[in-house]
């Protein structure tokens, strides 16, 4: 059991990649404090939890506003002692985010409050917790767009996921000998809800299609594994790191012709 005696918190654990990783934390032993804006959703993922055997208890919380994530991690400590894993992944993809002349300042903001401040507002309250705990593992879903940038525009999203790349580096030199480890947690594209309401069209999922060199989108299990991978003691000398994992979409880029 990679995550033994561990606690692990995952915000957005009411739905895709959060939902599956949530549920990878326990099968590996850990105690996990599912947070979601959706109850039900949050519920739903902590019964599934509990059904197969593991701990874990749902917290409500908007992560742009710093009284939730205060809150979050509280929850953490009271229920299990302490905080070990903390997995910033709840954001957004807004179906109206567009280019520059198109995205509206409403859709730009509420994207950077929850992708961008969401994160800061979790390591702001989470990296003490981890201290506390005498050390562990953060990660940023950041996106495979924080490096190449996106064939369809979605301006505020891809400058959101840019934002959460260059903090993660930031923190994980900052936190580095502190035990404290920091990556950023970057999927290509991959066949959640969140994805496929954006890309609405058939034209829209060709256009990604096409560059992915595996020719299918990801699947949040296999993000989930990753994951997994970045909390445990196995990825012990990695911090810092734009881990991608995305079916060689910027391999496919970036190859020369």
């Amino acid at each position: 059991m990679r995550l033994e005696n561990k606690v692990a918190l995952v915000t957005g654990g009411g739905s895709g990649i959060g939902y599956h990783t949530a549920l990878r934390f326990a099968e590996e032993g850990a105690s996990v404090v599912v947070v979601d804006i959706n109850d039900a959703a949050g519920q739903k993922t902590v019964q599934e939890i509990e059904a197969a055997g593991g701990r874990a208890i749902t917290v409500h919380a908007d992560v742009s506003k710093a009284a939730d994530c205060e809150r979050m991690i509280q929850a953490a400590e009271s229920a299990y002692g302490a905080l070990h894993i903390l997995f910033n992944n709840a954001g957004i993809s807004h179906a109206d985010d567009d280019d520059a002349i198109n995205t509206t300042e409403d859709v730009w903001d509420l994207t950077m409050q929850i992708n961008v401040k969401g994160v800061f507002l979790g390591c702001k309250y989470g990296i003490p917790a981890l201290r506390r705990a005498g050390g562990g593992s953060i990660i940023n879903t950041a996106s495979f767009v924080a490096t190449l940038g996106a064939a369809t525009p979605q301006l505020a999203y891809t400058a959101s996921k840019g934002a959460v790349l260059s903090m993660t580096r930031e923190l994980a030199a900052i936190h580095a000998r502190e035990n404290i480890r920091v990556n950023a947690l970057c999927p290509g594209p991959l066949r959640t809800e969140l994805l496929m309401k954006y890309l609405n069209t058939d034209a829209k999922k060709q256009r990604r299609l096409v560059h992915i060199p595996m020719g299918r989108f990801g699947e949040a299990k296999e993000i989930a594994n990753a994951v997994l991978f970045l909390a445990s003691d196995e990825s012990s000398f990695v911090t810092g790191a734009n881990f991608l994992v995305d079916g060689g979409i910027t391999s496919a880029y970036t190859t020369p012709e």
